[in-house]
């Protein structure tokens, strides 16, 4: 994670001069004005990864800077985080500070919240976890009313759970998500609702059935879902395939098969070049079902050529983008047979150069 420092009275300029340097980039690719979306200034972070430096009988929270890679910067407050990410940092590492077992090698804290409130930490060691680091950890989970996770080499320890439960609300309508340690999520929670709320308003006149890549644990699937008659989703990722199929349940969405295959894999599978047994469970054959609209949230490498290929056959896209560098290549890429219609910038993380883009294209008419 990248040294973000909070000065909210630099917010806004920050914000602007991101948008400023790609919006022509996408305005040269046909694409219009884009709607932006802001973070709130402080407090947005619901992720946050500290390692942890000892001195003497001491412990402390430290990040490193990219540019000074090898001197820590001890970290006493991290306006960045959630609140409740903030409120239990320094009781916590002073409880750490105290307890020679729990301190022991101790080599890094992550946390893990969400917008309703609760809250996971991982402690990760250099060293085996033993009876007694177990009996102090579970004491330390009691009264401070949390789940830990403790992991070292081959090991992981769980204390209480190892997911998170999250309440997003979309235009009005709940929806709930158990969000497990290991998968991803958005960190940004605000943000990640303005996401949801403009990608499902840019469906509303949507037929027939979508197709999902890099779907996660649901989170674009669920609110989505209510805009197609059917969805078929794909995510390589056992957890999260795991955590989405008991977000179905957890929702009453009825209309959604998941299929744990990597986009590649998906695209091999939907040109015929090759059957996977982990698609037996669907209802009925791929090639029976009508998809006519695409949705991709790739990692920041974008598309592979193959899978862009595939987009090519889609009258309608939606393409959800941590990279706008890749996002562009693959834009361009597309241009041949579709048009941008709508562009979207959402900060989801602030005080960096990183931006998080939305766009939806149409197939060009003949």
């Amino acid at each position: 994670m990248p040294l973000q420092k909070a000065c909210p009275e630099d917010y806004d300029r920050l914000l602007t001069e991101k948008t400023d340097r790609w919006q022509p980039v996408f305005t040269e690719l046909g694409g219009p004005a884009a709607c932006i979306f802001a973070s709130p200034k402080t407090g947005y972070r619901l992720r946050a990864e500290f390692r942890m430096w000892h001195e003497g009988d001491n412990v402390h929270y430290v990040m490193f800077d990219p540019e000074q890679p090898k001197k820590p910067i001890v970290i006493s407050e991290f306006s960045v985080a959630s609140q409740v990410i903030q409120k239990i940092m320094e009781p916590l590492r002073e409880r750490l500070e105290d307890n020679k077992i729990l301190r022991r090698k101790l080599f890094q804290a992550e946390f893990l919240s969400t917008l309703s409130g609760d809250l996971l930490i991982t402690l990760i060691y250099h060293r085996p976890l033993d009876d007694a680091w177990q009996k102090e950890a579970t004491v330390l989970a009691e009264e401070m009313g949390i789940s830990i996770i403790g992991r070292s080499r081959k090991q992981k320890i769980i204390i209480g759970r190892d997911w998170v439960k999250e309440t997003l609300n979309v235009h009005g309508l709940p929806f709930h998500f158990k969000q497990p340690e290991g998968a991803f999520t958005q960190p940004n929670g605000c943000v990640n609702q303005h996401m949801l709320e403009w990608a499902t308003s840019r469906q509303l006149d949507s037929q027939g059935n979508l197709l999902e890549l890099y779907c996660g644990v649901g989170n674009f699937t669920l609110p989505l879902s209510r805009h197609f008659d059917h969805v078929l989703a794909t995510e390589l990722s056992k957890t999260a395939t795991y955590a989405a199929i008991e977000n179905l349940a957890l929702n009453g969405i009825d209309n959604v098969e998941f299929a744990r295959l990597s986009a590649e894999e998906m695209t091999q599978a939907l040109n015929g070049d090759r059957a996977f047994r982990r698609l037996s469970h669907l209802p009925r054959p791929l090639e029976e079902y009508q998809l006519g609209t695409l949705l991709v949230d790739p990692p920041r490498a974008g598309l592979d050529a193959a899978t862009r290929s595939l987009a090519q056959g889609f009258d309608h896209l939606l393409y959800i983008s941590c990279n706008p560098d890749t996002l562009a290549r693959d834009l361009k890429a597309l241009s041949s047979t579709h048009e941008l219609k709508d562009l979207a910038f959402f900060d989801q993380f602030p005080y960096t150069p990183h931006l998080e883009i939305g766009t939806v294209l149409r197939r060009r008419l003949p």
